[in-house]
């Protein structure tokens, strides 16, 4: 799990670069995060932009 790629939680996608996601998550206690990238593969659920829009 810890070197997975990341992938939607709805349609099991790829998560790509650069591309546009939504992240389901818990808001942070601590402050000041220098890994954002690890600590949203560890802590969030990702969504693909084409998920949220086919759900609205």
């Amino acid at each position: 799990m810890l070197w997975e790629k990341p992938k939607c939680m709805v349609c099991e996608k790829e998560i790509k670069g650069e591309e546009m996601v939504f992240v389901k998550m818990k808001y942070p206690k601590r402050k000041g995060f220098t890994e954002i990238i690890a600590y949203l593969r560890n802590e969030g659920k990702f969504v693909c932009e084409d998920c949220v829009t086919l759900n609205k």
